[in-house]
């Protein structure tokens, strides 16, 4: 059993070095070749996500579906958040909100949801509204008024940035499987936030709460996830996927929300005007969902 272990941990790490970001480039011979596998590299790429498995409904003995936001200003969330500015950075290298959009535009993300209910799905046309405003200027409104036209200098479009995304909500179920005796958690629903498109460049801070922009599922998007790589900060030729990144909860986020029998309402709405006992209660949460695994065994 522990030969097998091993060659699997041999045969994992064989396939993760071989896929790093910049491949071929200490053997590249001009900047045309950097990060072109070669015929041998790509014969042995069998690099995916690592597969969930089956859990039978009925191995789980508890459940508790949550909600957390993950807050881009906390520096163990900054994989996630940058580079901002892709003009000065290689190819390879993206946000997880350019990886999120690029796919919707291109149509590899084909579901996208207005909640994390998935009851509507929405298409690119229909976020457009979300994503981008188009404003006039007062002389704009003048010449209109007096020509009957706009020019372009005095139509302003502003678009959501990557700079822009100031949280990434998530829903996910705890769980515990009563055949493997242990709680999991299986991450479900991935959104990213930023303030209201409308209000964005206003001083007020009140308008400046994150709200999703859309919701995809999760498990839909692994493969895409798992291709663009987050930059790991101790070892730049073992990137981590963004899949990995977040189904090993390598962030640091906080509970806003639990299902309840009042219609999963979120904490702000029973712990009004009070931050620091919003981040108690979403404490509580936590260590209620931790209490059921320790107390299954506790004799």
């Amino acid at each position: 059993m522990k030969l097998k272990s091993f060659l699997l941990t041999v045969l994992g790490v064989s396939i993760a070095t071989s896929s790093f970001a910049q491949a071929n480039l200490l053997n590249a011979k001009k900047p045309e070749e950097i990060g072109v596998k070669t015929e041998a590299q790509l014969a042995l790429d069998n690099d995916k996500p690592l597969e969930y498995g089956y859990v039978d409904d009925r191995d789980i003995m508890f459940s508790k579906m949550t909600w957390e936001k993950i807050v881009l200003d906390e520096r163990a969330n900054f994989p996630l958040y940058y580079p901002v500015d892709t003009n000065n950075i290689g190819k390879e290298r993206r946000s997880l909100y350019d990886v999120l959009l690029k796919n919707v535009k291109n149509g590899n993300i084909e579901n996208i949801y207005d909640d994390s209910y998935f009851t509507a799905k929405r298409t690119l046309k229909d976020i457009e509204s979300a994503l981008s405003k188009i404003d006039t200027l007062d002389i704009g409104y003048q010449q209109y008024n007096a020509e009957g036209k706009v020019d372009p200098e005095y139509i302003l479009k502003r678009d959501i940035q990557s700079y822009d995304i100031s949280a990434y909500l998530i829903k996910g179920l705890w769980y515990f499987d009563k055949r493997l005796g242990e709680l999991r958690y299986r991450l479900l629903a991935l959104a990213p936030a930023a303030p209201d498109v409308n209000f964005i460049d206003s001083d007020d801070e009140a308008n400046k709460q994150p709200i999703a922009l859309f919701w995809v599922f999760f498990p839909e998007v692994r493969d895409i996830l798992h291709e663009a790589k987050a930059f790991n900060n101790k070892n730049s030729s073992m990137p981590i996927s963004f899949d990995h990144l977040l189904n090993s909860r390598r962030f640091n986020g906080y509970m806003y929300k639990e299902e309840n029998v009042y219609g999963d309402r979120e904490v702000k709405e029973y712990v009004a005007d009070n931050a620091l006992m919003q981040l108690l209660e979403s404490d509580r949460i936590k260590e209620k969902i931790r209490n059921f695994e320790q107390d299954m065994w506790a004799y």
